[in-house]
């Protein structure tokens, strides 16, 4: 049955509010970074730095992509940091991170607009979306949750258009939204066959046809991905169970919430409560049951989805979260909460819904002082939980590597070369203005693999970097070659002892 009028949305209003996003995405991202935050979480760095080497490494290409995090962000990334000013600034991994924010949000408006078959409630939805600090600080820096939310946002507008189109090109196109999700976040694998079975239980005539369609399209992803796995590490799990994988930097060590459901549930709503607010927690939670009397069911099913992927995380997969209020009082991976957001903005949009038409607009202004009195009664950074993450977190590392940057920029020269790991270090080479081509790092084989091995005869580079205790610092403790020139400790609560050598 085709959408009536009133449920489609205007070019025109899509294009106002994308033009509207944009503006307050970009000052948003203006003001993070002259304030000096925009690389200050450590994933933000590493993000930018693994886009850079893509085209600015030893061994350029495609092998840089690596795992385990997925390349879309990265790629996203690219034309941009071939910008020096851009790489060494974080600003090529802000603008594309506004502009996923802008089309997520586009989409949002005109899924909700489809939904409710009310702009009010679709401007609300909006509103309540994109006025969230943790939400807007994220999208002004380089990290995955921009890139996720537009694939979400653009899964939901094809699912809820194809219900009243049945266009199996809607079909298709969910699937390449979904596609750009799964190579963004393991959130979009989990979606897959929730949304498979829609198109098979929504589907009027050729329910087979359109099931297949989406799931071979998005399906795509995944399995590429578990083969670029097999192809860089021989094990096409890697990115679950590898070194480097949630699993593989947990280890073994325990963490809240582990395989304990009820636990797991506290921490992530508690992430999810400071991230979105006290008064949209509420606000969204009545108004998702809204949202189901108004037979807004798999809206409400597909955005749920992402939340109970990280509580299933938090169970089973060696992926915490930490909160301030709960044992170990510290803050890791809070951003999480983040996936609860456009379910909470739907729920703020049903029940401006379920208002009278006369004074939906009144009830749209409600809804939005309601949930942003938090930030405007407590106008400080310190409020904002993915701000103050990033902050409590990378105080250590932002003193050594400011001190470490200083040193080789006074000391080194263009082409002397570097030998270090890649990661944390990579910062202080950005920082120091020092291409990542200047570095021997593990990400270059075989290159590193020899000067690793035996470093009295393929290890040429004048200077290496290390933490103490890594494996540049432990070929170094056995090469009489190299002389530690600088030694860097800070005052911070575990902080790691930086090592600079230099050949003699």
């Amino acid at each position: 049955m085709p959408a009536s009028k009133s449920s489609r949305p205007s070019p025109i209003s899509s294009a106002v509010a994308f033009v509207l996003l944009a503006a307050l995405g970009s000052a948003a991202a203006a003001w993070f970074y002259f304030h000096g935050y925009t690389l200050y979480y450590g994933d933000a760095e590493a993000h930018l730095n693994t886009a850079r080497r893509i085209i600015d490494s030893r061994t350029p290409g495609y092998d840089q992509l690596g795992t385990p995090w997925l390349p879309l962000p990265h790629l996203l990334m690219i034309p941009f940091v071939r910008n020096d000013a851009l790489w060494r600034s974080g600003l090529a991994g802000t603008i594309p991170g506004v502009a996923c924010f802008a089309l997520a949000g586009v989409f949002l408006f005109a899924a909700a607009r489809r939904v409710f078959s009310d702009t009010a409630s679709a401007a609300c939805t909006l509103a309540l979306f994109a006025l969230n600090p943790n939400l807007l600080y994220v999208q002004s820096i380089p990290m995955t949750e921009p890139a996720f939310f537009l694939s979400l946002c653009g899964l939901l507008y094809c699912t809820v258009a194809f219900a009243g189109t049945q266009s199996t090109w809607l079909a298709f196109c969910a699937g390449v939204f979904s596609i750009a999700g799964c190579l963004t976040r393991y959130d979009g694998w989990w979606l897959i066959p929730f949304v498979t079975l829609y198109f098979l239980l929504v589907s009027d005539e050729h329910r087979f046809r359109n099931a297949i369609i989406y799931g071979a399209v998005a399906s795509a992803a995944p399995l590429y991905w578990l083969c670029n796995n097999w192809y860089c590490c021989g094990d096409m799990w890697e990115f679950y169970q590898g070194r480097y994988s949630a699993r593989g930097i947990q280890g073994g060590a325990p963490y809240p919430g582990e395989h304990n459901w009820h636990v797991a549930w506290i921490y992530f709503r508690t992430a999810a409560t400071m991230v979105a607010g006290r008064p949209l927690a509420w606000i969204g939670t009545i108004g998702v049951a809204a949202a189901l009397l108004k037979r807004a069911l798999w809206p409400v099913i597909l955005l749920a989805l992402t939340p109970i992927f990280y509580v299933v995380s938090l169970h089973g997969s060696g992926t915490p979260i930490h909160v301030p209020q709960f044992w170990p009082y510290s803050y890791y991976n809070t951003r999480y909460g983040l996936a609860a957001l456009p379910l909470l903005a739907l729920g703020g949009g049903a029940l401006v819904a379920w208002a009278p038409e006369r004074i939906r607009g009144f009830a749209v202004l409600v809804m939005i002082a309601a949930a942003i009195a938090p930030w405007l009664l407590h106008p400080s950074t310190e409020a904002w939980i993915c701000w103050k993450e990033s902050q409590v977190n990378s105080n250590a590392r932002r003193a050594w590597t400011s001190e470490a940057s200083e040193y080789l920029r006074a000391h080194y020269k263009s082409g002397e070369g570097i030998f270090t790991m890649f990661g944390d270090m990579t910062g202080i080479l950005r920082e120091a203005g020092i291409p990542l081509r200047e570095a021997l790092h593990d990400g270059n084989n075989p290159a590193w693999m020899s000067a690793k091995a035996r470093p009295d005869l393929f290890l040429h580079e004048e200077w290496a970097v290390a933490i103490d205790g890594d494996e540049v610092s432990s070929v170094m403790k056995n090469e009489p070659r190299y002389r530690c020139v600088k030694m860097i400790r800070v005052v911070e609560k575990n902080a790691p002892v930086i090592l600079i050598y230099h050949r003699q």
